[in-house]
């Protein structure tokens, strides 16, 4: 089983075992005897079976049970052992006959338990990885709050019956008093306790983790905004110049569907922006009516840091009226898209996106020059209000290909969200990854493959004598269709019982140009939800060892450092983990090793519950965004922080590269 079920899992343990102590505490307090100690029991043995799942999910990683192993269940252990030693020796004694089952301690004792077990699942929620100091007084305070304020309930209740077995507290005024000295004291502490406990949780954080590494240098700072590209073509190269203006504008689908859109030239998706190897590729960004304002990030694209569109960080916002020139030189062959990096979960998803692909200087790769004929398709695929759309396009389209001609497919996730793609009719071959061509990749067929938020597959193929499909999402209804030149349409079956490729074990290894083992900075990032501080707001947040930006430190590094991330996702969803300006090697997923090629990506998908390796080499100086690339998770969740080279600064925004207004 997963680690993610075992989340899941350990989750239903855990609001079985709060129902049952709370049931057992409800029935006592009614003199329900046999219910109460049935659902002791029950809460007993529930009890047990969260310490087992605790254990497993800590064998999986610390980071999984960390507030689990060091708070709830000694919290729950010890008020739980207190429960069954004054309720369950009374109730048993009652079972046989002897007295009514119902004590002031007893009662107290149960609803303590069942607060300590409903604490310790609040705290999972509200709060989850780390574990702090503040987070423990508090919770431990609140337990105990509720114990008092239990008694207190009893004691009212029990002095106003004529049962007094229940309540069985002392009528002398000198143990009231002392009663009430001691609950005044106890509540004393606790406030003081939560007080502590509140004060500590808002104690600002480190503002930069080493990773292991040195701290800050002495040497000369360089600003961002002098980390810009090359100012000509490479020998041989051309200069390919564009003008892209942002505007909003009406765009009708072929199916006659209209959309409010956010356009680059009126078109969705923009312009697509194509050179050959060593061209330099100049962008004069102009901002018509787009009040948010906005910007254009290269993704997968290793600009320049100047270059690289994050607003706050590399350059200020266009607003409207505004423009900005990019420039840089088209040095890496393969498949990238761009879109606006400014309030990117409104902006990407209303249509400002589009294509850049770069060819090699010979104009083939190795794969395709035995072919008479070559067929070159980019296919971005976006999702509008519900409808996919690929390439502009909606519904089922079709694609003529003659037989034996050679396909290539560009396939570009530009949702927050992965999509399913199957290719149907043919064998095939996922030639790169994310832009990187892989090693020496085989023929598959019938077969799945997740395409991750911003990630993309190029898939090539022989076109055969008969039509082949691609299926986005397992949808049978749209998608894309090739067929040959008076062939006949394609006749695809059910493609969602189809297994998924595993892309760690595809393709044949091959040695990394470093060692991974012998990295210069190890940072760990453990995804979460949790109540955390994102933009100067308390909110419930998608965090990152507990925070929200800007409050999450930033990662340094140095040039020339082999960097290694250990990304863990705790939470139930799913986080497509982008860093700027580098692709990463992925490692490992849940401690076992890539056995396939090398698969270098600048997005990879951190489902529920799992642990990923990657690694890099830190040879492009700038701030760079490191960020969960769904969008809305990163804008409105905080799930965002930087990387920053050692002796880098910004002239832009504040200390985490956000001014007031701004947008990721």
């Amino acid at each position: 089983m997963t680690t993610g079920l075992w989340i899941i899992l350990d989750h239903v343990v855990a609001l079985l075992c709060t129902t049952a102590w709370f049931g057992s505490g409800v029935a006592l307090t009614l003199r329900r005897t046999r219910l109460a100690l049935a659902c002791l029991v029950a809460a007993v043995l529930v009890t047990l079976v969260r310490v087992g799942t605790v254990a497993i999910l800590a064998g999986r990683g610390w980071w999984f049970a960390q507030e689990k192993a060091l708070l709830e269940l000694p919290l729950l252990g010890a008020a739980g052992a207190a429960a069954v030693v004054l309720a369950g020796r009374k109730l048993l004694t009652t079972r046989r006959g002897q007295g009514s089952g119902a004590s002031l301690g007893g009662v107290v004792s149960v609803f303590t338990a069942a607060y300590a077990a409903l604490a310790g699942l609040v705290a999972t929620f509200l709060v989850g990885y780390p574990l702090t100091v503040g987070t423990a007084l508090i919770t431990i305070s609140l337990v105990c709050a509720g114990a008092l304020l239990t008694a207190r309930v009893v004691t009212s209740t029990a002095d106003n019956t004529a049962d007094v077995d229940i309540a069985q507290i002392p009528e002398d005024r000198g143990a009231i008093s002392r009663r009430r000295f001691l609950a005044w004291t106890s509540g004393a502490v606790m406030v003081t306790a939560a007080g502590a406990g509140t004060g500590l949780s808002f104690l600002p954080a480190e503002s930069v983790t080493r990773g292991g590494g040195p701290g800050r240098s002495s040497r000369t700072a360089v600003s961002v905004a002098d980390l810009r590209g090359a100012d000509s073509p490479a020998p041989g190269g051309t200069v390919r110049r564009h003008i892209l203006t942002a505007k909003k504008a009406t765009v009708r689908l072929p199916s006659g569907r209209e959309i409010d859109a956010w356009t680059y030239d009126g078109e969705v998706p923009g312009p697509a922006i194509t050179a050959t190897k060593g061209d330099l590729i100049e962008v004069r960004l102009r901002n018509a009516d787009i009040e948010d304002g906005l910007t254009l990030h290269w993704h997968g694209y290793d600009v320049p840091c100047g270059e690289d569109g994050a607003p706050g960080v590399t350059q200020p916002v266009v607003t409207p009226g505004a423009e900005f020139v990019y420039r840089f030189r088209a040095d890496q062959v393969g498949t990238y898209w761009y879109h606006t990096h400014h309030a990117s979960h409104i902006g990407v998803r209303k249509g400002l996106y589009g294509t850049l692909v770069v060819q090699p200087r010979d104009g083939q790769r190795a794969d395709e020059q035995s072919a008479p004929q070559q067929v070159d398709l980019t296919l971005p695929v976006h999702t509008f209000d519900g409808t996919v759309v690929i390439a502009g396009r909606d519904g089922q389209t079709e694609q003529p290909a003659s037989p034996g001609a050679s396909v290539r497919l560009r396939l570009i996730n530009t949702d927050s969200d992965p999509h399913r793609i199957v290719l149907a009719g043919t064998p095939f071959r996922i030639s790169a990854v994310d832009g990187r061509d892989l090693n020496q990749p085989g023929d598959v067929s019938d077969i799945g493959l997740r395409l991750p938020a911003g990630g993309r597959f190029d898939l090539v193929f022989v076109m055969p004598d008969t039509a082949v499909a691609v299926v986005v999402d397992d949808d049978l209804t749209g998608g894309l269709r090739l067929r040959p030149p008076g062939g006949a349409s394609a006749r695809i079956g059910d493609t969602s019982a189809l297994p998924e490729l595993d892309l760690l074990r595809y393709g044949a290894p091959a040695a990394a140009p470093f060692d991974p083992r012998k990295a210069d900075r190890h940072f760990t990032m453990v995804l979460d939800r949790g109540v955390a501080m994102v933009d100067g707001r308390p909110a419930y947040a998608h965090t990152v060892n507990g925070r929200g930006h800007p409050s999450i430190p930033d990662q340094l590094v140095a040039e020339g450092d082999i960097v290694r991330f250990t990304v863990v996702n705790r939470s139930l969803e799913t986080h497509p983990w982008h860093l700027h300006g580098h692709p990463v090697l992925l490692l490992s997923r849940d401690g076992t090793p890539s056995t396939g090629s090398p698969l270098w990506v600048d997005t990879f998908d951190v489902r529920p519950g799992e642990t990923w390796e990657v690694a890099f080499r830190a040879t492009n100086p700038g701030i760079w965004m490191n960020h969960c690339h769904n969008l809305p998770h990163a804008h409105q969740g905080g799930m965002m922080l930087r990387l920053c080279y050692d002796g880098v600064t910004t002239p832009f925004g504040g200390s985490h590269g956000r001014s007031p207004g701004h947008g990721h």
